[in-house]
């Protein structure tokens, strides 16, 4: 009996590891958007990001792309756009949340090479093509089904993280998601990112690029 809990337990542990390579391995198909690790502390991190072109819609937190935000994208990628050109998907999905006064929005990054050569005009009024700005975020990395409630938890404690440093952010916040909607939630890879105010971080030694 004892012999077989551990057998069970054995392979549990070694589906697990299966899991989670497979799920870098996915992540690692796909480009992913650039930036600098600048200070790192447990799964919070400050990074300097450069300027990103982005086809971007209008959509709501909480719909998680089930209000035909993330198909309208996927469709601009397809080649629904004036180049009738085919788009690499990247990672990750950015999303601003709804505020009191602005609707939220989901934006997918353009590869490097789409983007400095020019990203093709939609063929519909409801994608944009539009410039994230660079600069410095703080960012905090989590797992798990992102929603709002929990978004709002990471957001709350990253900010509690900036005023202990005497760092200042940017009111609004970002969301990004790195994973496919059938990947389990253990194994996600979950953002919320805060645009810092310049001038406001001394950076520590660090020099990192991104990775998963």
């Amino acid at each position: 009996m004892r012999t077989r809990v551990l057998c069970l337990r054995g392979l549990r542990c070694l589906a697990v590891l299966g899991a989670l390579a497979w799920s870098v391995t996915a992540r690692a198909a796909y480009e992913s958007a650039p930036y600098k690790v600048v200070e790192s502390d447990g799964n919070i991190e400050i990074r300097e990001y450069p300027d990103l072109v982005l086809a971007s819609t209008e959509a709501k937190f909480d719909a998680r792309g089930n209000d035909g935000s993330f198909m309208r994208l996927f469709r601009y990628i397809s080649g629904n756009n004036e180049a009738d050109q085919k788009i690499e998907m990247t990672t990750p999905v950015f999303m601003q949340p709804d505020g009191p006064e602005s609707k939220g929005r989901m934006g997918f990054v353009m590869p490097q090479q789409i983007a400095e050569a020019g990203a093709p005009a939609p063929k519909t009024s409801d994608v944009a093509i539009r410039k994230r700005e660079g600069g410095r975020f703080a960012v905090i990395r989590f797992s798990g089904v992102m929603d709002a409630k929990k978004a709002n938890a990471k957001e709350s404690k990253l900010r509690e993280w900036l005023k202990a440093r005497g760092i200042e952010g940017e009111e609004t916040s970002e969301r990004a998601g790195y994973d496919p909607p059938f990947m389990p939630g253990p194994l996600r890879r979950n953002e919320v990112l805060i645009r810092l105010k310049p001038a406001t971080h001394t950076p520590a030694t660090s020099d990192k690029s991104n990775a998963d």
